[in-house]
């Protein structure tokens, strides 16, 4: 049984049909995300979309331009205003008291738009600016 060995890799499925024959190098891999995909004699050549695990994170797109296993790390993260980063998660500006999160009589201030930084925003009362909240009204 020559899968025995498990020479089609961990996303991928081996199949001999002839393992009571003796017959060597008739094995064949299978892509597990596609079975249609195989090759006999070694691993097959499996697409692998890098955008699936959401690499990018919050407010930002993913685009993963090859999707070939051998392409890793070649997915690119795409902020809204334009800026991208191959790789890696780009660095967005984002202002999160742009969308007025605090409500009526209130005043919100972002202490870090030039990171992904997420619910680090400060909501404070208009009547008496020392009563404040992170992350809420």
């Amino acid at each position: 049984d020559e899968c025995a060995t498990t020479p089609c890799g961990s996303d991928q499925t081996c199949t001999d049909p002839n393992k009571a024959a003796d017959k060597l190098h008739d094995f064949e891999c299978a892509c597990n995300s596609d079975m249609s995909v195989k090759k006999v004699d070694g691993p097959a050549t499996c697409e692998k979309d890098e955008c699936a695990s959401d690499p990018c994170g919050m407010g930002q797109t993913c685009k993963d331009p090859t999707k070939s296993v051998g392409s890793i790390g070649d997915f690119i993260c795409k902020c809204s205003n334009g800026v991208k980063a191959t790789g890696t998660p780009a660095t967005c500006e984002t202002d999160e008291c742009s969308t007025s999160p605090c409500g009526k009589d209130q005043t919100c201030t972002d202490p870090d738009t030039a990171s992904n930084k997420l619910h680090d925003f400060e909501c404070a009362c208009n009547s008496d600016m020392s009563i404040k909240k992170v992350d809420g009204p």
